[in-house]
């Protein structure tokens, strides 16, 4: 298992990508409390500069507080994490993804879930985040920013001068996106 490292729009956020598929879906651990159902990600939470933790299909974006740099943790940090999934242990358990379509969404939401999975999760993926659909109502749409883009300078352009226009361009009766 190759694990490569790159940086993403967010300073505080490294990338580290995988070689092969690591997950079935995205899952966001913003804090030590809710790692319980992925022992990689509890993992990371033990060593204390470590702030959230993003587990992509074949990514982790790991955020990390200000007092320690990127330069010391990110090759130590690559090879732990091959280790982790080369030894087998497990990345996830018990995985449920919410982002499935139910019967009873409305033929509206299910299309703006196939388009955030389909087009606008792989886009935000590029730079160590994810999306998720949270609920449409009033003509809005409430979506949830994970990964590294949480805490990023850029990620208020990228919600309105990316995702709300393409959102308004297929569904033109969304007044606004908003990230919650």
């Amino acid at each position: 298992m190759n694990v490569t490292f790159e940086t993403t729009p967010n300073p505080a956020t490294m990338k580290f990508n995988f070689s092969e598929k690591i997950a079935e879906a995205s899952l966001d651990f913003p804090n030590v409390e809710s790692t319980e159902k992925s022992p990689l990600a509890a993992k990371i939470f033990g060593f204390p500069w470590v702030s959230a933790v993003f587990i992509g299909e074949n990514f982790v974006t790991i955020t990390k507080q200000d007092w320690v740099e990127w330069k010391v943790l990110a090759q130590p940090l690559s090879g732990l994490l091959a280790e982790h999934v080369t030894s087998g242990q497990p990345i996830v358990i018990d995985l449920q993804t919410a982002q499935d379509e139910s019967e009873n969404d409305s033929e509206i939401v299910k299309k703006m879930k196939r388009v955030i999975q389909s087009e606008i999760k792989p886009v935000i993926a590029l730079d160590g985040g994810d999306i998720a659909f949270v609920k449409y109502e009033n003509s809005n749409l409430y979506v949830k920013l994970m990964g590294s883009c949480v805490g990023c300078p850029s990620s208020e352009a990228t919600l309105k001068q990316g995702i709300e226009v393409r959102i308004k361009e297929i569904f033109p009766e969304v007044n606004e996106v908003l990230s919650v």
